[in-house]
């Protein structure tokens, strides 16, 4: 999964904070409701513009951050 392609970082969208590409939609709200145990056809049920690619995307990226080395995240 090259999470690359689903997130981008823009300082005009969300303070700047990894949203999924074309959407506000913050991946730390997508982990925040995995998290809580919330299963992904709920979450794309909760955001329609959502597909189970981008939910895929969002735990690769946090995989990735948890290596604790600086990601670079496109515009």
């Amino acid at each position: 999964m090259n999470w690359r392609e689903r997130i981008s970082v823009d300082p005009l969208v969300c303070h700047g904070k990894a949203c999924i590409k074309g959407t506000r939609i913050m991946v730390s709200v997508i982990l925040d409701n995995l998290a809580e145990g919330i299963k992904e056809t709920e979450i794309l049920k909760s955001y329609p513009s959502l597909r189970p690619e981008d939910i895929k995307a969002a735990i690769a990226y946090a995989a990735e951050l948890s290596n604790e080395r600086l990601v670079s995240v496109p515009a």
